[in-house]
């Protein structure tokens, strides 16, 4: 060819020389690959055969750290369980949270726990569904509900006196205790007087099993775009680590200490906040911390969304009486009412003057008037 010279063979024949070819690679220059966990143990069996002492003190060494983490990792676990015991502990000192007239209905989920006081025309009080929360709440109603009812007070699955279930607490599983419970304890038609969010599940306990229900009585219901949210990946990782056994349990103590307890009362329940009571901080306190920190179960489920239901279709379909209560001091009243009314225009509502999230609790005599 043009660009090539040709050679004479010892064999005597003809070959085509390129001059460029010698700058080609030798096969001996192509770097060779070979994976990581060969060099590695090429490199440990050099090493070991030509400087053993160094090799071994280098794999003591290791070892050593790790049984050092592993005691460490033990050591601290066991102080955070140990504060947690002294959490729980000292929450319980006061034995605000009396048991002195009390049931349990045993149930597929846990016993429930609920008193019963009076005689009349049955009336079931429920609290709002909160980690703080149980038929404390309603203790100063009932003294007045009692002269011409019997009246039933419940501490929620998960809350209070009740059983707290290492499970995922769903706005179903609430309405099927509802149900349940007038069933098989109260035995005849009721009404019910709900607090926040119990509200969503026993309007959905009403549209299935609407003969176990006559009146229902809403106090602060949620608002139906909140029971519209579902769990999110992030709601469901907190939920995951809230429920770890002992750091778990840990981050959940220190979300319901007693400051935490306090700020809810004075931002949220209460329209005035001077009229808080100690009474009622311990009492939550304690609710909060019974069963030995098994209440993160329950917040984590809050927390994750899984208590939130659609209720809209059972709104719109319910022919029993239904009453809303709105606090005046809740700042989504106006918005809650027409929500309600909007799907069923046959609901009464009522605000309620200098009276907030708990007027159970802040003005009992002024609630039992509107009753």
């Amino acid at each position: 060819c043009a660009c090539h010279k040709k050679v004479r063979l010892p064999v005597h024949r003809e070959a085509c020389y390129c001059e460029r070819s010698e700058q080609q690679p030798s096969i001996l220059s192509i770097p060779i690959y070979m994976p990581k966990n060969i060099v590695k143990s090429a490199s440990l069996a050099y090493n070991i055969h030509t400087n053993p002492k160094e090799v071994l003190y280098k794999m003591k060494d290791s070892k050593h750290k790790i049984l050092t983490l592993a005691a460490l990792t033990t050591i601290a676990a066991g102080v955070i369980h140990l504060t947690n015991r002294v959490i729980v502990a000292s929450s319980q000192l006061k034995e605000m949270l009396d048991f002195s007239n009390h049931n349990y209905y045993n149930w597929r989920f846990g016993k429930i726990y609920y008193t019963k006081q009076g005689t009349g025309s049955p009336v079931l009080l429920i609290h709002d569904l909160t980690i703080y929360s149980s038929a404390y709440e309603w203790e100063a109603l009932v003294k007045q509900l009692e002269k011409n009812h019997t009246v039933y007070c419940i501490d929620l699955p998960g809350c209070g006196r009740s059983d707290k279930q290492h499970i995922t607490y769903t706005n179903y599983l609430y309405v099927q205790a509802i149900s349940d419970f007038i069933k098989n304890v109260i035995h005849e038609r009721t009404d019910v007087i709900t607090s926040g969010f119990s509200g969503s599940f026993t309007i959905l306990a009403c549209h299935n099993e609407n003969e176990l229900f006559r009146k229902i009585l809403m106090i602060n219901p949620p608002a139906l775009s909140q029971l519209n949210k579902i769990p999110t990946k992030r709601s469901k990782l907190y939920k995951s680590f809230l429920e770890l056994p002992v750091f778990g349990t840990l981050v959940y103590n220190m979300m319901v200490c007693q400051s935490n307890v306090q700020l809810a009362f004075t931002e949220d329940y209460l329209y005035n906040p001077f009229h808080i009571k100690a009474e009622w901080l311990d009492t939550y306190y304690e609710a909060a911390h019974k069963g030995m920190g098994s209440g993160r179960f329950l917040f984590s489920s809050l927390l994750g969304g899984y208590t939130n239901n659609n209720i809209v279709h059972a709104l719109k379909n319910i022919n029993n009486s239904i009453f809303i209560i709105e606090g005046e001091g809740e700042l989504t009243k106006c918005e809650v009412l027409s929500q309600y009314v909007e799907l069923n225009p046959a609901i009464e509502t009522y605000i309620l003057k200098e009276a907030k999230h708990l007027p159970q609790l802040e003005s009992p005599e002024q609630l039992f008037d509107c009753l």
